[in-house]
């Protein structure tokens, strides 16, 4: 049978030791009573864990509208088509299930047009040459983004995006 060494409990060494060790446990303690130690679920994050209405809404007005331009995705879903959120509105062939979708990823501190990082490792497979381009205003910021379906990472964004792009998955 096989057995660990000892653990040996090392002193503290150096000038004031004792006192920075016990300055630590303190501040941890006072920080602890004034509840600015509170253990979290990890899904308390998530915005999926939050029932709908608890969900941030995006700013509404005249910003969120977008113009969406798809190219080369077939079965007629090629074109520009202009898309209006807060009321519903635009040439958009599904405004309401898109802006749906749209709020749903709109959560604070991300970007739903966000690009894939740099350094990702993606899959190589090709979802076709189907390309769009994204403009205009949502929740009050710039939107300008590209979207393609050259590898595994852009396919995913392009999917997550769906109902505001064609929906391509085969």
């Amino acid at each position: 049978m096989l057995q660990s060494p000892p653990v040996l409990a090392q002193k503290p060494s150096g000038p004031g030791a004792p006192s920075r060790l016990l300055l630590g446990a303190a501040a941890s303690l006072a920080a602890a009573t004034a509840g600015m130690i509170t253990p979290l679920a990890p899904g308390a994050y998530a915005a999926e864990a939050l029932p709908p209405a608890a969900l941030p809404v995006p700013a509404s007005g005249p910003g969120d509208r977008l113009t969406v331009t798809v190219r080369e995705a077939g079965g007629g879903a090629d074109g520009t088509f202009e898309l209006r959120c807060h009321p519903q509105g635009g040439s958009h062939p599904d405004v309401r299930d898109a802006c749906g979708r749209l709020d749903r990823r709109t959560t604070w501190g991300t970007d739903p047009f966000a690009p894939v990082r740099p350094g990702t490792v993606c899959t190589m497979q090709y979802g076709g040459q189907a390309t769009a381009h994204v403009t205009g205003t949502w929740a009050g910021r710039p939107v300008d983004a590209r979207y393609d379906r050259g590898n595994g990472c852009e396919i995913a964004r392009w999917d997550a995006l769906v109902p505001v792009l064609p929906d391509l998955r085969a």
